[in-house]
């Protein structure tokens, strides 16, 4: 049991790190080559909708919050 909830841990670490890359590709890709270039819509546009979101009108909380997500999933993948 210990061994599958392990594997399952893993997996869902590739997982997650694997979707942080496709985010970063497609602001890279997006800035370089305009909106909508490699995934059909504007991943900028979603990004800032999510931070918005999350952070209500001026975005600075959800930013914040964002931020803090990626150093939970920097500090566990070490």
């Amino acid at each position: 049991m210990k061994d599958m909830i392990s594997q399952l841990h893993e997996w869902i670490k590739l997982v997650s790190q694997v979707g942080i890359g496709l985010i970063a590709l497609g602001v890279i890709v997006e800035i370089v080559f305009g909106t909508g270039a490699i995934f059909g819509g504007s991943v900028i546009a979603n990004i800032t909708q999510i931070v918005n979101q999350i952070g209500g009108q001026n975005g600075f909380v959800g930013l914040i919050a964002i931020l803090l997500i990626l150093a939970i999933f920097q500090r566990s993948s070490k």
